[in-house]
């Protein structure tokens, strides 16, 4: 994977990090993105440690809602380094839990400007870009959300459930272009957002069940699913287009 670029949006905490950090150690140049400029900046700054091979890490503004924004980032990631071999569409937000007829529509558009269509905006010009060049591969964070329903997730589970049809129909699409098209599912991992929501800051969310749920009986750690997008995105997965693996410690298999 040496030498080649990547994009991670939403890179600079959680699982978008972890994933910047093994590409890095594999000499891939990575171009974080977010909207919390000192959050990126000081993200980029620790993540340089991480680099082999001459490796390069930069962080960029970017709102993943503005189309022209995220075709620019894009244009602008290859006027630098050449192509963009690899994306990781990892930008996402859980705004809200509970019941459907309670739950906040201005809230639930917000989820879906960012979750949805800011995976449409993203695939649509890293695709683009990609068969410009011959070939690239996409990872999409999926959540076991999007792959079942989830009790007072409504709202989430519907805007995941969309990133998955948009990776298996995409990746049927364009599987004859040599660009794949994946996605991870993780089950409930430690990120920022978890973080927030079991320091008691949602009465929706139980501590204790979010491991319980889990056949391992814990919650996953960033660096697990990581380690499975970093695989699918490398030439070992070669062979895997259209698939969502799911990180989950056995929640799938229930």
């Amino acid at each position: 994977m040496s030498n080649k670029t990547a994009l991670i949006t939403g890179g600079a905490t959680g699982i978008g990090k972890e994933t910047a950090k093994k590409l890095l150690a594999k000499g891939v140049n990575v171009v974080i993105s977010g909207r919390r400029a000192d959050v990126g900046a000081q993200a980029a700054q620790e993540l340089a440690a991480f680099a082999k091979d001459g490796a390069k890490v930069k962080f960029v503004q970017n709102d993943v809602t503005d189309e022209a924004g995220v075709k620019a980032l894009i244009d602008g990631i290859v006027a630098e380094f050449g192509a963009l071999d690899y994306a990781v569409n990892n930008a996402a937000v859980s705004l809200e839990t509970g019941l459907l007829p309670q739950s906040d529509s201005e809230v639930y558009k917000k989820m879906l400007q960012i979750n949805v269509l800011g995976v449409y905006y993203c695939m649509k010009h890293e695709i683009a870009q990609m068969q410009k060049q011959g070939g690239g591969a996409i990872v999409n964070l999926c959540s076991i959300a999007g792959l079942n329903g989830i009790p007072y997730a409504s709202t989430y589970a519907s805007t995941k459930h969309a990133v998955v049809g948009l990776t298996k129909s995409c990746a049927l699409d364009h599987a004859a272009e040599n660009i794949r098209i994946n996605g991870v599912a993780p089950g409930a991992t430690r990120t920022e957002i978890i973080a927030k929501q079991i320091s008691g800051a949602d009465e929706n969310i139980d501590p204790k069940a979010l491991e319980t749920m889990h056949p391992m009986n814990r919650m996953g750690n960033p660096h697990e699913p990581a380690n499975a997008i970093v695989w699918l995105l490398s030439d070992e997965a070669s062979f895997t287009t259209g698939h969502i693996l799911s990180v989950d410690g056995g929640f799938q298999a229930k």
